[in-house]
């Protein structure tokens, strides 16, 4: 029972926080110069067209009121029409979408499969994969996206080496194929991801191999294998899971600058692409989208290593009480 209650205040202050968050998001928007009729008809349109436009816009009541409107929409869905397309944001967000959600599941899958083995070898065999954990981690952690990407593109440009730069395909002409033409620029994100990940499941091997229950298990006599499988990946995994909810926000928030690189229809280079624009209706849904799949995950992620450690949500429980 105090794991439930513990996982409902978790939910409960997501909650809060995204309201918070939506109320930030919109007061910023509306803070920056420029009114949407005057940036859509121009200083020269009448009064008339201004309130129509504001009309057509939802900025023809107070603030408090604009704010309901927006959210309400919002929750249904509905996040407005794009001024520079004169189209609803929420099919253009349907559209990019499919690319940013596979280019997002496709560097995670490589980063798991590869930093986090990495980073329990390393933990495991001592000084020497440390030191080496240690020097590839700096590597990838060190090495700039768009150094890294442009180098790709320049040498798959180049040489061809069998795999196209810039040639998105979307899921309707077929999965693989569309997985395919995502594999340079998840390879690239996924460095630093990796990198990333691998240190810190290295770092947390560390600290849970120092415990006193890994010792009597060595004591017992039980084998390596059996050690790391029943006793080390469980009780680090609290770190990593933590981490990679963190970088599933960051990727899904869209890794501009490799969007831009591999000319992928992302979220991402969108969102930039409405801020160039001063399309309000665009950053004000992205902005907001990006948040809620943060706090989301994040929640997830603490529900579960609630589950894997019951200790985080008993202590939670004792403190609050």
């Amino acid at each position: 029972m105090t794991y439930f209650r513990w996982a409902l205040g978790r939910v409960g202050v997501a909650a809060l926080t995204l309201t918070g968050v939506s109320i930030l998001i919109f007061g910023a928007v509306r803070a920056m110069p420029g009114r949407y009729s005057d940036l859509v008809l121009g200083p020269l349109a009448s009064r008339a067209e201004k309130d129509a436009a504001a009309e057509r816009y939802g900025l023809d009541g107070s603030l408090p009121e604009q704010y309901v409107h927006w959210l309400l929409h919002a929750v249904r869905g509905d996040f407005g029409i794009s001024m520079a397309s004169q189209t609803p944001v929420a099919s253009e967000f349907a559209e990019r979408l499919p690319a940013t959600v596979t280019l997002t599941a496709l560097a995670l899958c490589v980063t798991v499969l590869i930093g986090v083995p990495l980073g329990v070898l390393t933990g495991i065999r001592g000084s020497g994969g440390g030191r080496t954990g240690r020097l590839l981690g700096s590597l990838g952690l060190s090495l700039p996206e768009f150094v890294l990407g442009s180098l790709v593109v320049f040498v798959f440009t180049r040489y061809g080496l069998g795999l196209t730069v810039g040639a998105y395909v979307p899921w309707d002409q077929g999965p693989l194929r569309s997985v395919l033409s995502l594999a340079l620029p998840a390879a690239v994100l996924a460095v630093f991801c990796t990198a990333a990940v691998a240190r810190t499941t290295r770092d947390s091997v560390l600290g849970v191999l120092v415990e006193p229950h890994i010792a009597a298990a060595i004591a017992r006599g039980e084998s390596t294998a059996h050690i790391v499988r029943h006793h080390v990946l469980r009780n680090a995994s609290i770190p990593v899971l933590t981490l990679l909810a963190t970088l599933t926000a960051y990727l899904l928030g869209g890794a501009v600058i490799v969007e831009r690189l591999f000319n992928t229809p992302g979220l991402g280079s969108f969102l930039v692409d409405g801020l160039d624009r001063r399309d309000y209706a665009i950053v004000q849904a992205g902005v907001l989208l990006a948040a809620t799949v943060f706090i989301v995950v994040n929640v997830l992620v603490d529900i579960v290593c609630g589950i894997i450690d019951p200790r985080i949500s008993n202590q939670a429980g004792s403190t609050a009480t």
